[in-house]
């Protein structure tokens, strides 16, 4: 077990080694090449892991725009980015933007890989948990049927991540009833 100066001081490194990465890139390769983009995205991910949320989505967002003019709106990395930027926007309660991003993201996962895919399954649990953390519950069980549906047509009924869903849903639906009753 670290203690707290053990972990403070490795996220201090993890922090520095990830903005000198950055900054090599940035001279090597310059400001908008995938590589150096990438750099740019997992300086956001330490970012938010660090608490620090409003740097994160600044880093996620310049992040963003470059990887939309260089490898363009429905590339997997550029999904993967915005799907990042997405979770610094609900650490710092922009609901709205979470949401219309959360959709988006999942719109143009079910144009460029299926409905059935890993990652479009995966953005949908995003919305509905998002909608959940909203209070929005008729949404989101409505999302969580959703999703549980897709997660029993493509992992099948006895994977542990559809049980998860199954149980998530009826829990979400007793602290529903629980609310209405106070």
């Amino acid at each position: 077990m670290l203690s707290s100066f053990e972990a403070d001081c490795r996220e201090a490194h993890e922090l520095l080694s990830c903005r000198a990465v950055l900054e090599v890139r940035r001279r090597t390769l310059g400001e908008e090449h995938p590589d150096t983009l990438t750099s740019r995205h997992t300086l956001a991910l330490v970012l938010r892991d660090l608490g620090w949320w409003e740097q994160a989505e600044t880093e996620h967002r310049a992040a963003l725009e470059g990887r939309r003019r260089v490898l363009g709106e429905g590339h997997w990395l550029t999904l993967l980015n915005r799907r990042n930027r997405v979770l610094v926007l609900r650490d710092l309660q922009r609901w709205d933007e979470a949401e219309s991003e959360t959709r988006e993201v999942l719109r143009l996962r079910r144009e460029t890989v299926g409905e059935d895919h890993a990652d479009t399954i995966s953005t949908h649990r995003d919305l509905a948990n998002l909608l959940e953390d909203m209070g929005r519950w008729d949404e989101a069980e409505a999302e969580h049927r959703a999703v549980l549906e897709a997660e029993q047509r493509v992992l099948g009924e006895e994977n542990p991540s559809t049980q998860a869903r199954r149980r998530h849903l009826g829990l979400l639906r007793r602290s529903d009833e629980v609310s209405e009753w106070e």
